[in-house]
């Protein structure tokens, strides 16, 4: 069992690597491998996609290195293998990221990726730190993850869903911030979960037995 984290320059991979080495140890979750490589993608047996900054500049990295993205497509859409997006990895599912210009996304899951704005002016963009999840409808990827569990969070965009039944989960920051989203066999989380401790060594551990 292969698990493949694409690493296309955009963010420090080094704390998802620990994280995703340890639950793999802990729930038997075999190899995890840090690529680049279009090849290394294709016999991945599971891929996680992080993303940290703004969406174009991820979108754009993504693309630059030949045959990746496609590698990535033909393996979640084609074959159906498990897919975890993080951050701005999981808002590159969107039909559109609003982040300084219209930017397509993936087109994977349905809706855009819009500025945070909370309801009380007083609290900051970016969002950043601890929330709590509010759990939206159950699934295999949230076992053992409840109301209440805290996440780590960093991002001043959101995704917006068009389906209410791809959202998984959200956060309240004076109004709802989504959180967790999915479909078949692809998943995404706006916070990191190599970063939130118990909840997010959680989820990575039920990604890594998950089999849609």
């Amino acid at each position: 069992m292969l698990t493949v984290l694409v690493d296309y320059d955009s963010g420090n991979l080094h704390s998802a690597q620990k994280a995703f080495q340890r639950m793999a140890a802990e729930v038997g979750g075999g190899e995890i491998l840090v690529s680049s490589k279009a090849e290394d993608v294709a016999r991945a047996d599971r891929i996680v996609l992080p993303g940290d900054g703004a969406f174009p500049a991820c979108r754009q990295a993504l693309d630059g290195y030949g045959g990746l993205f496609e590698a990535i497509e033909e393996a979640v859409v084609g074959r159906g293998r498990p897919f975890l997006g993080i951050c701005v990895g999981m808002q590159m599912l969107a039909s559109w990221g609003r982040e300084y210009h219209d930017t397509p996304g993936f087109d994977w899951i349905g809706g855009e990726v819009v500025r945070i704005v909370p309801a009380d002016p007083a609290l900051k963009v970016p969002h950043m730190g601890w929330n709590d999840l509010v759990v939206d409808r159950a699934h295999p990827m949230l076992d053992g993850i409840a109301t209440g569990d805290h996440a780590y969070f960093v991002h001043s965009y959101h995704f917006r869903v068009a389906d209410p039944a791809h959202l998984l989960a959200h956060a309240d920051y004076a109004g709802p911030i989504t959180a967790i989203i999915g479909r078949d066999n692809i998943v995404g989380t706006q916070f990191h979960p190599e970063k939130s401790q118990a909840t997010g060594l959680r989820l990575i551990g039920n990604f890594l037995r998950w089999r849609p």
